[in-house]
């Protein structure tokens, strides 16, 4: 990747941490471990590779995207802002009751928004509808999707890895954010769902395994996506829970809290620092 490209991604990557920070801090409640970890794809899937209007929202040939670990909402909330999907503004009323940023993605409410999701599982099934519609329809759109590590220990997961491959979905790409904790503590020793790679590949996936915070894998993986042909991608991304602020870093603890005011400023300084 040329490195103004790489500059670029890493800025806007660092500006979405920054917005989460931001968004969570404000409403006092939120997850921010696991919106941080996916900063890397979550811009990479916004500002390079899908293809998307953010003046036309609904536009019939866009390619999909959907946030099956839905308590991420931070994160994609700060890319669809940071690509004008709607005022940046809008961000500090993060679960707010007049807000239409709600807790977890509303497609009825929130522009960039295609599918609702909260209740984990149920995002890559729906992703799996769009993909076949799409082949259905004849169009050539892609469906793209991010599942989190302790979201595939729901049996629904694998009900919808078993219908990807055998309708042979080669227009659906699934993320897996593999930062190893849950809400609980470690996903391994909560209900461990893996080997991820092995297990989809016996579904019928093509699997490609990455360092989820590095552009370069990420950009390669997302392109040999697009060669696989008669099945379905699924990305296994490494990444860190908590990504860019030190104290927050690999702690179970920041699954689901809101930095105070202290940590608030010290998360704000160590991000803008490596802008």
């Amino acid at each position: 990747m040329e490195q103004a490209k790489l500059d670029l991604l890493k800025k806007t990557a660092a500006q979405i941490r920054l917005d989460i920070i931001e968004e969570v801090h404000a409403a006092s409640s939120g997850h921010p471990g696991g919106s941080l970890s996916i900063a890397e794809i979550i811009t990479y899937l916004y500002f390079v590779e899908m293809n998307v209007d953010p003046k036309n929202p609904k536009w019939d040939d866009r390619d999909r995207f959907v946030l099956s670990k839905g308590h991420t909402a931070p994160a994609l909330y700060a890319a669809l802002a940071q690509k004008g999907f709607f005022d940046r503004a809008e961000l500090c009323k993060l679960r707010q009751v007049d807000s239409f940023l709600q807790g977890h993605p509303d497609m009825k409410g929130t522009p960039g928004i295609d599918m609702s999701t909260g209740s984990l599982g149920l995002g890559f099934s729906a992703a799996c509808g769009m993909a076949l519609s799409a082949k259905v329809d004849g169009k050539d759109f892609r469906t793209y999707a991010i599942v989190g590590d302790g979201e595939s220990e729901e049996g629904q997961i694998w009900e919808a890895a078993m219908f990807a491959a055998h309708y042979k979905l080669d227009n659906l790409c699934v993320v897996f954010d593999w930062n190893g904790l849950q809400i609980d503590g470690p996903v391994a020793e909560v209900m461990n769902p893996t080997p991820h790679d092995k297990k989809l590949e016996a579904f019928g996936f093509h699997v490609i395994s990455i360092d989820g915070h590095d552009f370069d894998a990420i950009e390669a993986a997302f392109n040999e996506a697009k060669t696989v042909k008669g099945k379905p991608t699924a990305i296994i991304a490494k990444t860190i829970k908590g990504k860019g602020v030190s104290y927050m870093e690999n702690q179970v603890g920041w699954h689901g809290s809101a930095p105070n005011d202290e940590q608030y400023a010290i998360a704000v300084a160590e991000i803008k620092a490596t802008m």
